[in-house]
């Protein structure tokens, strides 16, 4: 995860815009006296966000997580997407 300042990232804004999309790398942006805040592409944003909907129910988190423990461990059944 790249960091730079508020005035960095205004001088670099397209180059830092298209580290973004283009890298899938997260830009975080400190601003003197204010939060940090971070650069992400729309598509991980919500790739982020589906999966805190998800694991937000502890039984759901739970399944999921047991899941993809078995898929692991060699666990589960490859089928076509088309089936």
């Amino acid at each position: 995860m790249k960091t730079m300042t508020y005035s960095e990232s205004r001088a670099r804004y397209a180059e830092t815009l298209n580290a973004v999309v283009d890298d899938r790398e997260e830009v975080v942006i400190t601003r003197a006296g204010h939060d940090p805040v971070v650069i992400v592409a729309l598509d991980d944003y919500e790739s982020l966000k589906e999966t805190a909907y998800l694991l937000r129910s502890p039984e759901n988190a739970r399944r999921l997580l047991a899941s993809i423990d078995r898929l692991e461990h060699g666990g589960g059944i490859v089928r076509d997407p088309a089936e």
